[in-house]
């Protein structure tokens, strides 16, 4: 009890003078319960951050082996506070399984199906805890148990607003129905945008997902469609400046308050460069190394794996391509293409490991950055001077942000794959790249221009600052 006395001293005192300067009414409590894989965690902590500098506490629900993976990013130990979630066993789960890291792609179903099953933790702890707000995403079933102890809920997605205006079924009002790929091919009733083509194999890929088991027998859009009816508020990563009006589109749609975090620009990292990577960068001219980096989780197939290192090549500029073995490997090694290494020996790296992302993009010497679109790498992308190349991974939010940063933004290129098999091959790698990297072509010339002032928006003096201030005052009105 004394413990729990001293930290809420400390967190008062801290907020009382963050409030007099922000004229805030009080703190809030905060309770985070994010999807069960790093994606997810890691936004959501970084927003926790943002919140943090404001004098809000925040409660962080996470399975109890993930703590230490994430202990670093806590910048503001003092009011943010993980609580160990015992994550049960389900069966076909190897034992200590937690995440969707720890799983092949198969058995991300059974992450969630454990997940499902902590509700009776998060019950205990949301009662012990009394928040004000509780955050989540994919936990259809938390809205009416924080209901039912008072407390607000609030459905965080850490994406534009765009996907889930397009494809949701509440703007296509598509409940029992089932839509075809004609009818995916046109914008929901009222949708503020006229731009949108999508190609057959992202047709069918979209319609696939809406049939996509996600745990305990529960669609993942169920899940999401669920979660957006009964919370008391939905929000998105985005601005109003770039993602307002579908952010406005959906608020019409679903009858309810749709905030908007701000972009969740990542923080400054606390730590250095390993001087191996310094080392080899540095013997390079200023903006001239390609720097890709696939994702964390879902590996390529072997085909597309050899595809991508042979356009890379093919550009003839450095390289650095920080990917995990395809299908069917357990090395790097043994998965490149024949005589690969020889030739690219001294001016290409293939790395399997984890690679410190955010300081390579910082790097002067990387000018261009082959991304598989994730949310968080496209926003890195962004504030760093590199060009994107836009080669999106099979997911929904990863097609759609490819189509915002492409067609809507103009800020990177798109690689260009097979219209019904959405294959690329190592020469559309390579145009893409080129495009890019070439300062005498005209589209690569208009990107570079767009990326420039999208880079010096987002970090203009109050744009985030503002976006965050903004979603607190939501967040007070919705109590």
């Amino acid at each position: 009890m004394y413990k729990i006395f001293l930290i809420h001293q400390n967190y008062s005192s801290h907020f009382n003078s963050v409030a007099a300067a922000m004229d805030l009414p009080y703190p809030l409590h905060i309770a985070m319960f994010p999807w069960f894989a790093m994606g997810h965690f890691t936004p959501y902590l970084h927003f926790s951050n943002k919140l943090a500098i404001r004098g809000h506490k925040i409660s962080f629900f996470i399975p109890k082996n993930t703590i230490n993976k994430l202990q670093h990013l806590n910048l503001h130990p003092n009011l943010i506070t993980f609580f160990p979630i015992t994550v049960p066993h389900v069966d076909g789960l190897q034992h200590g399984a937690e995440t969707s890291s720890d799983v092949p792609f198969s058995l991300v179903h059974l992450i969630a199906t454990a997940m499902d099953q902590t509700e009776k933790q998060i019950e205990f702890l949301l009662r012990e805890l009394k928040p004000d707000i509780v955050f989540f995403d994919f936990q259809y079933w938390l809205p009416n148990i924080a209901r039912n102890l008072g407390i607000k809920s609030l459905q965080y997605m850490i994406l534009s607003p765009l996907l889930q205006a397009y494809v949701g079924n509440i703007p296509r009002k598509s409940q029992g129905k089932v839509l075809t790929e004609f009818d995916l091919m046109k914008p929901p009733s009222g949708f503020p945008d006229s731009c949108i083509k999508l190609h057959s194999h992202e047709l069918r890929f979209l319609l696939s997902t809406r049939k996509l088991e996600f745990g305990s027998g529960v669609l993942l859009l169920d899940r999401i469609d669920t979660g957006t009816e009964f919370a008391d508020a939905v929000a998105f990563k985005g601005c109003k400046e770039i993602d307002g009006s579908y952010a406005d589109y959906l608020q019409t749609v679903y009858g309810k308050p749709v905030l908007l975090s701000g972009p969740l620009l990542p923080e400054p990292p606390k730590t250095t460069l390993e001087e191996k990577w310094v080392s080899w960068l540095n013997g390079f001219k200023h903006g001239s190394v390609i720097f890709c980096a696939y994702g964390s989780e879902g590996p390529l197939e072997t085909n597309q794996f050899q595809e991508l290192l042979l356009g890379i090549e093919l550009t003839g500029f450095p390289f650095l391509a920080a990917l995990k073995p395809p299908i069917g490997f357990d090395s790097i090694e043994e998965a490149l293409p024949e005589g690969f290494n020889e030739r690219v020996k001294g001016k290409g790296i293939v790395y399997g490991s984890w690679i410190q992302q955010q300081l390579i993009l910082e790097h002067p010497s990387v000018g261009c950055f082959i991304t598989h679109c994730g949310s968080s790498s496209i926003t890195e992308g962004l504030v760093n001077t590199c060009q994107l190349v836009l080669l999106s991974r099979v997911g929904s939010d990863h097609i759609f942000n490819a189509i915002m940063m492409s067609k809507i933004l103009k800020v990177g290129v798109e690689v260009e794959k097979g219209e019904e098999d959405g294959l690329f091959t190592k020469e559309s790698v390579c145009k893409a790249v080129r495009i890019v990297m070439d300062d005498e072509n005209e589209v690569g010339r208009e990107v570079r221009a767009n990326h420039g002032k999208m880079r010096n928006f987002l970090l203009s003096n109050n744009l985030e600052s503002s976006c965050v201030d903004s979603f607190c005052q939501k967040l007070y009105d919705l109590l």
